[in-house]
């Protein structure tokens, strides 16, 4: 038996694997962002935001909790912007508006995200500092801004970024199944919508209406990042055709 492979289908290993490649570290670049964000809100920022008086030197020291939260959410915008850069090449074969649009609503969401990292730190300077006196309610002003920058970013944003560009894009390229695609067409709507619902004081912060609204995106964004990570981007003669295109490129080098 010949040990060593067709050459054909040595060039077709090397063409799914580029392809695969890419769908795998987008895959994964959204699920860190679950990973990252999720205890960096819930946990790590709880000290501050439920007790922001502490800027004024009372009570435990949470400098260790939000710098760590702080750094979670730094690795969050790395691997937001990454889900759009990384797989740009093969986003902008199907709609190069939409991958553009994709790329700019990650930045803002990122930007956004950004201001929230800096207002948390500066709470933790001034109590540091001792420069707050003992004035609490200037704890609540930084911490209000870290809710409506998440508000404005993650609440606003990632509806406009993920659910309704991506799962515009997915759905009319058919890179994921189109049912799948839906939930970011339903998601992203309802979580922009209660986002400016909460701007409005039309409903509560955090509350159940804004929670459940969230759900499909939630689902949406989860159910993406697995199937790619598990299967890769459905196959496609605009891939096939990339997949040529750097295997003669590589070959060419």
């Amino acid at each position: 038996m010949n040990s060593q492979m067709d050459p054909a289908a040595h060039r077709q290993l090397s063409s799914t694997a580029y392809t695969r490649k890419i769908a795998t570290l987008t895959g994964w670049l959204m699920a860190v962002t679950f990973v990252a964000s999720i205890p960096a809100y819930f946990v790590f920022y709880a000290p501050l935001r439920d007790h922001p008086g502490s800027i004024t030197g009372s009570g435990s020291d949470p400098t260790a909790s939000v710098a760590l939260g702080a750094v979670l959410e730094l690795v969050v915008i790395i691997a937001n912007v990454g889900t759009a850069v990384v797989p740009y090449a093969i986003f902008k074969r199907y709609s190069e508006s939409l991958a553009l649009g994709y790329v700019a609503a990650r930045l803002v969401e990122a930007m956004f995200i950004a201001i929230g990292i800096v207002s948390v730190l500066t709470f933790v300077f001034l109590r540091q500092e001792g420069t707050a006196g003992t004035d609490a309610a200037l704890g609540q002003v930084f911490v209000a801004i870290y809710d409506r920058a998440f508000l404005i970013g993650p609440g606003f944003f990632a509806g406009v970024a993920n659910g309704m560009v991506l799962g515009y894009l997915m759905y009319r390229s058919g890179l994921v199944p189109r049912r799948m695609a839906m939930l970011g067409l339903v998601g992203g709507p309802l979580i922009a919508a209660s986002g400016i619902a909460v701007m409005f004081d039309v409903i509560g912060r955090g509350g159940a209406v804004q929670g459940i609204a969230t759900i499909p995106e939630f689902c949406w964004e989860l159910s993406f990042a697995i199937y790619l990570i598990v299967k890769g981007f459905r196959p496609s003669p605009l891939l096939a055709e990339l997949d040529r295109e750097h295997l003669t490129g590589a070959a060419g080098s």
